[in-house]
């Protein structure tokens, strides 16, 4: 989910090397044997009549991606010199080498507390 689809699909296509197999709303990009679907969200439908997706606000989310590497310390240094902002550098949560977390990044262009969804240097606030 994304106020800023353009933006959120170059991210996507050049930090961490996605395909765009569609633009548009929604946009699709091939990544890591799986799909990111980036929208605006929307109301109530039909099948949901009690439901509205929203774009985040603030630093609440309600969603995460997952995506395995074969060295998270090198991929943490290629999408860091790419521009992504990381919360954390990778972290080892155990004796198993697929335990290593990065928690979550940012793309190029914020500053650290910058809201992820903003154009930068944008100063309008909320979503």
């Amino acid at each position: 989910m994304s106020d800023d689809i353009e933006r959120s699909k170059c991210f996507h296509a050049d930090v961490p090397g996605g395909e765009v197999v569609r633009e548009g709303e929604p946009t699709m990009v091939a990544l890591a044997n799986s799909w990111v679907i980036i929208n605006r969200g929307g109301g109530p439908t039909e099948d949901k009549p009690t439901v509205t997706l929203e774009v985040p606000s603030g630093d609440v989310i309600s969603s995460f991606m997952n995506i395995r590497v074969a060295d998270i310390h090198a991929v943490y240094e290629e999408w860091r010199a790419k521009g992504a902002e990381f919360l954390t550098p990778p972290m080892d949560r155990g004796a198993d080498p697929a335990a290593q977390v990065i928690r979550r990044f940012r793309g190029p262009g914020h500053a650290p507390g910058a809201d992820p969804r903003r154009p930068a240097g944008s100063r309008s606030a909320g979503p």
